[in-house]
């Protein structure tokens, strides 16, 4: 027997249709560099969607076609966001941080028609263009007076295009069920994969961003959204708010710790989200105002973290320099991404702060309408005790069923993916990832985490980033490596930065052998890329190695 009501189809162009129309004053703000601040509505937003629906289909763009980005967060980049997407073709967002070969391996593999671009980055396309012969058109996101001096096939101007545009659109009604936007995984074990989000994995990643117990966004709330709107969707950010009704601010491409702390204060946000690297140079500008003008000038009520565990000293410092609880939460491309979202129980209440912190360092609990799960080897769940560790795996409403174009082993069939993630699971259901599968190092039969090491010499004063590779070592097979970057005119040993992490590990996980370097490598999301570590060190011979006397 079914139930009675009414059966209407999940789609993008609604949620800025709504907000349009129940939040239409609502500021989106939007950073251009060089001090240029463009603001508008809720309301033009959709207006300006409305021209880019006309814009792409006068362009010959049809339902399914994959219309690309390399832009940065601006209203631009969010009108493509509805506009593209509304008519039924699919927006790819291109991650300009990659490396151009495999840029020109995503544009070509998504078989975009179109490339939308930042007038910052022409000279990036002007590299690429040649070998994307498949690519009809290149379209500056600019202005007629800013347009780049370049050469690639049909050069236009957005804004020029965007005049003869009519708002005049009636967004199509179709399968909710079709394929909205396309983003790629970072490439590092291989070539970039591509996720296909449907309408409607997005519009439910919207719904649950916006829950009391995940993002909590609401109309009430001014969103700095630092996530890059070319990562993962910007986290849905662009989606949940515009269902809320949240002011958004756009910060364009500049993260300096000084530029956030302005935006964060001029625009008084209470919502902001990003990556551990973007609030540790945010701490860094911050350490040099005021305590009591911090505290006037900021009035966030909540930071979100995510992309990678977030260090212990820096929870600490989001607490004693803003009163404000630093909110992590896991997820990858291909959950769209957002799984779990730490926030307390009733009884976490009474934690000590000490407490509170310890609780913070885990990466939440699964949002509904997804399963987390952790199992060994051969395939059987593992106990939730906060202890074992397994393999971790998920599934759900919002999680990908496939990569494009690519066959892959990493569904099983119960439709459980494989994330490649090792994770503990406790009776709560607050998930602690203690390492990716490939990094996690086998010494003497025995794990150990190289999170876990990374986070203990990150608690040390002295030390500004820390990688930990597993190598190979005579007697325990393999043995953990730190490589550690100094902070700026302060100093310290190896031997104290061992002695400092004697108080947070078990006293054989700690570090045979620590070197120092004056950077690390990372992946074009921020993340720490161990694999030219592991290239650079693969002669290294540990001071404890007896081969090695």
């Amino acid at each position: 027997m079914n139930g009675l009501m009414q059966q209407r189809q999940l789609l993008i162009s609604d949620l800025i249709e709504h907000a349009a129309s129940n939040h239409s004053d609502q500021e989106i703000v939007s950073h251009l560099g060089e001090g240029q601040v463009h603001r508008y509505t809720w309301s033009a937003a959709c207006r300006r969607s409305k021209q880019v629906a006309n814009l792409i289909q006068a362009l010959g763009v049809t339902a399914g076609q994959r219309v690309a980005t390399l832009a940065w967060n601006t209203h631009r980049h969010l009108e493509l966001y509805y506009g593209v997407c509304g008519t039924g073709a699919v927006l790819t967002t291109v991650n300009p941080r990659l490396f151009a070969e495999q840029i020109i391996y995503i544009l070509n593999h998504s078989g975009s028609t179109h490339v939308l671009f930042d007038v910052s980055l022409a000279r990036l396309v002007a590299q690429v263009a040649p070998h994307c012969p498949h690519i009809q058109g290149f379209i500056a996101l600019c202005e007629a007076d800013q347009m780049p001096d370049i050469v690639v096939p049909g050069l236009a101007c957005y804004e020029s295009l965007m005049a003869g545009s009519s708002d005049v659109y009636t967004w199509p009604q179709f399968d909710e069920n079709s394929a909205s936007s396309m983003c790629y995984t970072s490439g590092t074990t291989g070539k970039p994969k591509g996720v296909l989000y449907s309408h409607r994995s997005t519009v439910l990643h919207a719904m649950s961003s916006c829950m009391a117990d995940s993002f909590a966004i609401s109309a009430r709330d001014s969103i700095l959204l630092i996530v890059p709107m070319f990562h993962v969707n910007g986290w849905g950010i662009p989606h949940s708010s515009a269902m809320a009704g949240a002011r958004v601010i756009l910060p364009g491409a500049q993260l300096s710790g000084e530029h956030v702390y302005s935006m964060l204060r001029d625009e008084q946000c209470t919502v902001s989200c990003g990556v551990p690297t973007v609030w540790m140079s945010l701490l860094e500008y911050a350490e040099g105002v005021d305590a009591e003008q911090r505290r006037r000038d900021i009035v966030v009520t909540r930071f979100l973290s995510g992309g990678s565990a977030a260090p212990r000293r820096i929870i600490e410092k989001f607490e004693a320099y803003f009163g404000v609880w630093l909110c992590q939460a896991w997820g990858m491309t291909e959950t769209s991404p957002v799984v779990t979202v730490n926030t307390p129980l009733p009884r976490h209440h009474d934690l000590t702060l000490e407490e509170r912190f310890d609780l913070q360092m885990l990466a939440g609990r699964a949002l509904p309408g997804t399963e987390i799960e952790i199992f060994d080897d051969a395939g059987n769940r593992l106990p939730h005790d906060g202890q074992t560790t397994g393999q971790l795996k998920v599934r759900g409403h919002w999680i990908a069923r496939a990569y494009y174009q690519h066959e892959d082993d990493a569904w099983d069939a119960d439709d459980w993916f494989a994330t490649g993630d090792m994770a503990s699971l406790n009776a709560d259901g607050y998930l602690k990832i203690t390492d990716r599968a490939k990094d996690v190092i086998k010494s003497g039969g025995e794990w150990i985490s190289s999170l876990d090491l990374e986070s203990a010499a990150l608690s040390h004063p002295a030390i500004e980033e820390a990688a930990v590779i597993g190598l190979r070592h005579s007697h325990w097979q393999e043995r953990p490596l730190l490589i550690a970057v100094k902070r700026k005119e302060m100093d310290v040993t190896a031997d104290e930065v061992r002695e400092h992490m004697r108080h947070y590990v078990a006293r054989w996980w700690l570090p045979d052998d620590v070197v120092f370097a004056d950077s690390l490598p990372h992946t074009a999301t921020g993340k720490l890329y161990k694999v030219p570590l592991r290239k650079q060190f693969e002669s290294f011979r540990f001071s404890t190695d007896v081969e090695n006397a």
